[in-house]
């Protein structure tokens, strides 16, 4: 009888011991004192705009031609969140089976602390055990920095960063999860931060996910002082950080000015895409969002019906006529607009039209096909056997050899209209890449049509990953829409006919459709982006 009026309060005082141990752990966890001879400067909080608040003094560091370290998180960064940064690794360099278990883990790492070193070890581990080295390079070159620039604090950026003549930063995540953004993009002279242990097996390397201890000494070397702050003198002007358990880093002895940024006057202070440090063109990936830990739950909770919303979308294409399946898609989500399309011209016989479109997801021919409510063929250059056989259309592969592509291309003109995407490859941001001046050369009677596809939870492109998913993945999105825009005819003075050499051509109709959808003319072409992404030229073996 003892036994059962004992146990409810020793769980009851269990349960509150491992509350107030939890909320210890949350804001001491796995922090380490420093004993330091040389005093820490002093100590200023500051708004990047330099007013003052009740909680700072408003003072604006002068970082002009001064070595400065920035904190990445909550400096350089809006936010100091770590989790959704994990969670691209583990989903675009894992799978989804991963970052199902790093969002399981999310309530240890909140407990611990997301920015702590405790929690950033759990996050580690999960989203790297196992992982090989180039697939973290591919995600740190062709995702990360789309989402890392998207929260660029333009504040600090402007009015901090840029004065200064060498930038230092120092990160709590592992160094090669911001070292080729910082370098690429921004130009760092020195990335600080923790690094992964490897193993060999066999040929091939992995991340074991645990990662190395700082070393023994409670302050750095001064060889490694050296070289982020440079030989003369080894000393920092400035140092800007985001939060207040980065100032007990052990790079602060070695810093003339300390301070900690206010992020509630930085908050909102988004980066705007004409400011960007590099124009951001190439990015890849699959997720359309950045996974915060309510925002990757409400994904995947919605995942299953997204993959039956898929299957649904993509049978109406498949099974139902022209005149039935643009009504029925719009019942199931699909958003479609169209505009500009103008009936044939009566008693005029030629040869086909030619419709040059842009290129934004391997369903455009698809979209206008349903536009015109009539089957067009396309002709491509590389598409996934699977993605041929449910095509509700006619697709010829092209072989990359001018004279084949060029033959084929003109027997199909003789049976009627055909579409062809001259930039050759898929892009997601506001650019066209270089048109090639082959279909010019083929056909006088062309319309430029204006595609443009917007997606809000999965990319329906990929340049390293599973392309005959691409479809399945872009009718996954809750409201995927279209719009199609027909230009009309190309005037006549701006074709061969005309006198205008291929090239001319291609570069009219690149711009007139640049103009029509407010995107930007590129000269990099269809191997730039396969050599960035996916680090190959992009050719398929036959």
């Amino acid at each position: 009888m003892v036994f059962p009026t004992i146990l409810p309060k020793v769980a009851a005082h269990w349960l509150f011991t491992f509350y107030r141990a939890a909320r210890k752990l949350r804001g001491h966890a796995f922090q380490y004192c420093r004993n330091s001879a040389t005093k820490p400067p002093s100590v200023s909080h500051a708004t990047a705009a330099g007013t003052a608040s009740n909680k700072c003094t408003g003072a604006v560091p002068d970082t002009a031609d001064k070595a400065v370290v920035f904190g990445f998180e909550g400096a350089i960064m809006r936010s100091t969140a770590l989790f959704p940064y994990f969670m691209l690794v583990a989903c675009e360099g894992g799978s989804l089976l991963r970052a199902v278990f790093l969002l399981c883990a999310f309530p240890l790492v909140w407990a611990l602390g997301e920015c702590a070193d405790a929690g950033v070890r759990v996050m580690a581990f999960l989203a790297f055990f196992g992982l090989r080295p180039k697939d973290m390079d591919l995600v740190a070159r062709a995702v990360l920095p789309k989402f890392y620039m998207e929260e660029l604090n333009a504040q600090v950026y402007s009015r901090l960063w840029l004065p200064a003549r060498r930038k230092v930063v120092v990160t709590s995540a592992p160094r090669v999860m911001v070292e080729w953004f910082l370098k690429e993009y921004m130009a760092t002279d020195v990335v600080v931060g923790r690094e992964l242990q490897m193993v060999r097996v066999g040929r091939v390397m992995y991340f074991t996910g645990l990662l190395c201890r700082p070393g023994s000494a409670p302050v750095p070397k001064q060889k490694a002082v050296t070289e982020a702050f440079g030989a003369d003198g080894a000393v920092a002007d400035v140092v800007v950080f985001g939060r207040a358990n980065q100032l007990d880093h052990p790079f602060i002895p070695y810093c003339k000015e300390v301070y900690v940024v206010n992020r509630e006057s930085t908050k909102n202070a988004r980066l705007p895409r004409d400011k960007y440090p590099k124009p951001l063109i190439f990015h890849d990936g699959r997720l359309a969002f950045l996974p915060t830990p309510s925002a990757a739950l409400a994904f995947f909770l919605f995942l299953p019906l997204g993959v039956v919303l898929s299957v649904v979308r993509i049978s109406i294409g498949i099974l139902l006529p022209y005149k039935i399946n643009f009504a029925a898609a719009a019942l199931f989500g699909v958003r479609f607009r169209t505009s500009g399309l103008r009936a044939p011209e009566p008693g005029v016989k030629r040869r086909g039209v030619l419709y040059v479109c842009t290129h934004r997801t391997l369903v455009d021919p698809i979209m206008l096909t349903t536009a015109l409510q009539k089957p067009v063929p396309a002709v491509t250059y590389s598409l996934s056997r699977l993605s041929e056989i449910i095509a509700p259309i006619k697709t010829v592969r092209l072989t990359r050899d001018r004279a084949r592509d060029a033959e084929t291309m003109s027997r199909l003109l003789e049976h009627g209209d055909l579409a062809v995407c001259p930039e050759g490859t898929t892009c997601r941001e506001p650019y066209l890449l270089r048109f090639s001046p082959l279909f010019a050369e083929l056909a006088d009677h062309m319309e430029p049509v204006a595609l443009d596809a917007q997606v809000t939870t999965l990319y329906g492109t990929t340049a390293s990953g599973h392309k005959w998913l691409d479809p399945v993945v872009f009718f996954a999105n809750p409201a995927p829409s279209y719009r199609v825009e027909f230009l009309g005819a190309v005037p006549h003075e701006w074709t061969r006919a005309g006198g205008r050499a291929g090239a001319e051509v291609a570069n009219w109709v690149q711009g007139r459709l640049a103009d029509a959808l407010g995107f930007e003319c590129t000269g990099l072409t269809r191997r730039d982006k396969y050599m960035m992404l996916a680090g190959n030229d992009g050719a398929v073996a036959k």
